[in-house]
């Protein structure tokens, strides 16, 4: 049924419905389309959502308390420094209050340590330091200064601060560290005050939190991807159902001016680019955001020092994202039509593999192919190049940040103001603050791809479909029809400045062999389009026993018809399958009674499990077979019309004798329809249609037309010219 391309709209054999110089997509647009066919699915895409916000959220509340666990840890390992303040400073008191003694301390002093008291004391009097100075009094006056005293429910003695003076004189309060050698040498009870102590206690439950926290996280991402797979798996499946039932929709006119690899591209390429960039981006994105804002707030709570600190040299990485972004999106939308050009490229040259090497096309298609194969290499490159940039550039930025928290951390640490435990958690907080921002970039680069394949799959399905038949009553039953057809006054034109059938007129007669013929272009395969309706007519009427087509479905149009065409189809699938193909209810006496009455039955049994043999697609079944194999197909449709589409013009000389009696059994009690050019094979038509121009020029039988001597005879005869 394709003789006449010629006449329609030029099919475009390798590309998509847009071409590559048009507008970029709207990027918004095309977002909120998806979104409105996401509708079904919504449910469990917010459920998702909110549970990647929440084990966002659970992830953010874990370095807080990492910082408190750390904290703890550190007190555990460090001395008491409080207790030791607290130690000295009572020693202090004892010194400043005591250091006077009254008479009855000084008759228990012996001659020796009075002397050396009273020149230390001396010496306090005109120092500002005493607490050096006391180091120089005997052990005795050193007893009689310092009491016995409770700091924290320890009992430390008069003797015990003496020790930990003797001691401890060379100890500098700012390096704590410096007691652990001394430790052993204090008495127990000053040990016991300042030593390490970890509260296990207050560790284990700062532990079990944090396990329970980031167990109930991963447990929320766990099935946030599990939701949002199930959604972008069913919505991929709802695309691929539309698109299914959307290719049956469509008229033959979108499929002129579309290549099939384009089409076979949206199905396939573009329907599973949004299904992955869906999985993997959606959740992704809100899960980034909700831990980038959540760290914002938490490092101000922690300390809004070191959070500045962190922005700051987050900045650039702001800035450069966005730039990117702006950069990229472009490239996307181009990949993609690319992508179809490619593609139908690839469906054109291989469904034609044997006409391009028979012609020596091999060296042209080839540099077609490279040339196409160059722009997708080209727009991948670009694309991908600049959204690669983004991952190492957050990797400098969140390693600078490091630096910059560890600076100003030690500063303030330095200063008192923060303690380790901060710094370890700003640590953290500096990768769960700058790995959000790979993450958002990486989901904007997907769902930029996605845009760019959703807009392209709706674009294909929002197609203007053919006319709703719902409200149509008229109904033709195949084995009620008479076999009556009239083409009153048609015309029509693939364009509304181009028309191709100007005004046919035209009654057929139950039971008649119509041969419709004519030079290429003329309109042939266009009439039976109309009939067919696969086309509607611009004016006129065609009418099957009375009734216009306009009052019949497609379908029940459909029912009243056989077609053998040119190009003979058999899919993979077994000789039974084929020949039956979308009934039922036939038997294999049927098929065989089929087989036989077309000649092809011993062709068929000589086959391996002759019915249930399975045709593969590099049978190497004949042309000829095939089309015998076709016309048994139409026995068994048994329907009142048959329309023959140069169904012998693939065949050899001797094979079409096969065919030609082949088609003469099928044409038996049925209103046939042939369109051929071997003029030859319709010697027999009851009456011969001659198309020119769209017009009918010439009718009547064979022998009527060669007498006439007119453009039929010319024709005729031009077949045997050399």
């Amino acid at each position: 049924m394709n003789n006449e391309k010629e006449n329609k709209t030029p099919k475009r054999m390798h590309g998509p419905g847009r071409g590559p110089g048009e507008k970029p997509k709207d990027f918004k647009k095309a977002l909120l389309k998806l979104k409105n066919y996401l509708k079904p699915y919504m449910h469990l895409i917010i459920i998702a959502v909110i549970l990647s916000a929440l084990s966002s959220i659970l992830s953010i509340v874990g370095p807080n308390k990492i910082k408190d666990l750390t904290n703890e840890i550190q007190q555990g390992l460090i001395v008491n420094k409080s207790n030791i303040e607290l130690l000295v400073e009572d020693i202090q008191k004892d010194i400043k209050q005591n250091i006077v003694l009254n008479e009855k301390d000084l008759e228990s002093l012996s001659n020796e340590d009075k002397v050396i008291y009273y020149e230390v004391l001396a010496k306090m009097n005109n120092s500002e330091n005493k607490e050096t100075l006391i180091l120089e009094l005997p052990e005795s006056v050193k007893l009689l200064i310092f009491k016995d005293t409770t700091i924290k429910g320890s009992i430390i003695t008069n003797k015990d601060k003496s020790e930990f003076v003797n001691i401890m004189s060379n100890f500098n309060m700012d390096e704590p560290t410096k007691i652990y050698k001394d430790l052993d040498k204090l008495s127990k009870n000053v040990n016991e005050l300042i030593k390490p102590k970890m509260n296990l206690d207050k560790v284990k439950d700062i532990t079990i939190f944090l396990v329970c926290l980031y167990l109930i996280s991963a447990i929320f991402g766990y099935f946030e991807n599990y939701l949002m797979v199930i959604a972008s798996n069913n919505f991929a499946k709802s695309l691929r159902t539309k698109i299914s039932k959307k290719i049956n929709k469509l008229p033959l006119k979108y499929f002129d001016k579309n290549s099939y690899g384009d089409v076979l591209s949206r199905v396939t390429n573009d329907v599973d680019t949004i299904n992955m960039s869906l999985q993997n981006s959606l959740g992704t994105f809100v899960g980034a955001v909700s831990l980038f804002i959540g760290c914002i707030i938490m490092m101000f709570v922690t300390n809004y020092i070191m959070a500045i600190t962190c922005i700051l040299s987050s900045l650039f990485g702001f800035a450069f994202m966005s730039i990117i972004l702006s950069k990229s999106q472009k490239y996307f939308n181009q990949r993609q039509i690319e992508l179809g050009n490619l593609n139908g490229h690839i469906e054109e040259i291989y469904s034609s593999h044997n006409v391009v090497k028979a012609y020596n096309g091999e060296k042209e298609s080839l540099e077609k192919f490279n040339n196409l194969n160059k722009k997708v290499y080209d727009c991948n490159r670009k694309s991908q190049f600049l959204s690669g940039l983004m991952q190492p550039m957050m990797g400098f930025i969140g390693n600078f940040s490091y630096v910059a928290i560890c600076i100003v951390g030690a500063v303030l640490t330095l200063k008192g103001n923060t303690t380790f435990g901060t710094i370890v958690a700003f640590m953290i907080y500096v990768r769960l603050f700058t790995s959000p921002l790979s993450q958002i970039a990486q989901s904007m680069t997907q769902l930029q791809t996605a845009s760019a394949a959703s807009e392209r799959v709706f674009e294909f399905i929002e197609e203007a479909e053919m006319k709703d038949e719902s409200s149509l009553t008229g109904i033709l039953e195949p084995k009620k029809v008479k076999g009556n057809i009239d083409f009153e006054h048609v015309k029509f034109g693939y364009d509304n400045d181009k028309t191709i059938i100007k005004d046919f007129n035209c009654k057929v007669k139950p039971g008649q062999k119509v041969a419709i013929v004519g030079p290429t272009g003329a309109g042939k395969t266009t009439i039976v389009n109309l009939l067919m309706k696969f086309y509607e007519i611009n004016s006129g009427d065609i009418k099957i026993d009375g009734m216009s087509i306009n009052n019949l479905t497609r379908e029940n149009i459909h029912d009243l018809f056989i077609m053998v065409l040119q190009d003979t189809w058999l899919f993979e699938g077994t000789i039974r399958d084929n020949i039956k193909f979308n009934k039922d209810d036939v038997s294999d006496k049927e098929i065989w009674d089929a087989l036989k009455v077309v000649g092809v039955d011993h062709f068929v049994k000589s086959l391996p499990k002759t019915l249930d043999y399975k045709i593969e697609d590099n049978e190497s079944i004949s042309a000829g077979q095939k089309q015998l194999l076709t016309i048994a197909r139409g026995m068994i449709e048994d329907a009142p019309f048959l329309i023959l589409d140069e169904a012998t013009s693939s065949v050899d000389t001797r094979t079409e004798e096969l065919v030609q009696k082949a088609m003469d059994k099928l044409t038996e009690g049925r209103t046939s329809f042939i369109i051929a050019h071997r003029l030859s094979t319709i010697k027999n038509a009851d009456i011969i249609l001659v198309m020119k121009d769209g017009n009918i020029i010439e009718t009547g039988s064979h022998d009527e037309l060669m007498k006439k001597n007119g453009f039929y005879a010319e024709l005729y005869n031009s077949q045997f010219q050399n």
